[in-house]
């Protein structure tokens, strides 16, 4: 079986993946998440980044929300076009995605009812070839993908959201030991574990996160504690190779927008790697 592991579009789809999938062979493709194009990075980072404000606090709601619906135009772009492919597309979400799930920790913001909806969910009904498994699974072929969600950070392992998100996923791996034994279970977040070489950030990044590990505990725990066969994350860009971790082989393919994924070829249980 082939795997095209794939992610952060940022609202780019490359016409490249169909010309992959139709030389490949591909079987499935595996996405990590992050459509949208997050075009207000700078100003959040600027006014908001560490800090206890709201960006509509700043620029207004008006001026966000147009922001917002212009990044929605975008991801569905990308959407519309994943939905077209003749292959089994499994996804779950990224940390600039607006969808139901938050990060792995207690946040203490001020709430504004229209951005915090959950935008994400019409188009999963509207497009539907695209399958969802966020905290969830699905089965293809003889292989169970289990799914996380969108952190963008560590999380705090204290906190009442990490316990639960993390008891969401104890329940599905738990329903599908025998799979996980035999090697046939996969793993699919929007981060990568934390602590390891794939997820250390770059010198470009924020200063206030430059050169440090940003991955996800949550990811990491369950990495430890179940040992899926492979693992499929994203979100730092600049840090894409693999990482054996125990007997899970974790994988980050990189930014599809910059022109990065990895070909995953499973056959005997063995899988090899093809980073591009």
């Amino acid at each position: 079986m082939k795997l095209l592991a794939i992610g952060d579009f940022h609202g780019r789809f490359p016409k490249k993946i169909l010309k992959i999938i139709k030389k490949e062979k591909i079987d499935a493709l595996l996405s990590n998440g992050d459509y949208l194009p997050f075009y207000y990075r700078k100003l959040w980072f600027k006014y908001c980044y560490g800090k206890d404000t709201e960006l509509w606090e700043v620029i207004g709601k008006n001026k966000l929300k147009e922001r917002i619906i212009r990044d929605l135009k975008a991801g569905e772009r990308v959407f519309k076009q994943l939905n077209k492919l003749k292959i089994p597309v499994i996804t779950v979400l990224g940390n600039v995605d607006k969808g139901k799930w938050s990060e792995a920790v207690d946040m203490k913001r001020r709430k504004w009812s229209w951005e915090d909806q959950d935008f994400f969910a019409p188009l999963f009904k509207k497009y539907r070839h695209i399958k969802d498994i966020q905290y969830s699974y699905t089965k293809l072929r003889d292989f169970i993908i289990i799914g996380g969600g969108p952190s963008s950070f560590p999380g705090k392992v204290k906190s009442k959201m990490y316990k639960k998100l993390l008891n969401l996923l104890k329940t599905n791996f738990k329903k599908f030991r025998k799979e996980n034994k035999e090697g046939k279970v996969i793993f699919l977040s929007h981060n990568v574990p934390y602590n390891t070489k794939l997820d250390k950030v770059g010198i470009q990044a924020h200063k206030a996160v430059r050169g440090k590990h940003v991955g996800s505990k949550l990811v990491r725990k369950v990495i430890d504690k179940f040992h899926p066969v492979i693992h499929i994350g994203g979100h730092i860009h600049e840090s894409r190779g693999t990482q054996k971790l125990g007997k899970t082989l974790a994988i980050n393919p990189g930014a599809i927008h910059e022109g990065h994924y990895a070909i995953i070829n499973i056959e005997d249980g063995k899988a090899k790697v093809k980073l591009i």
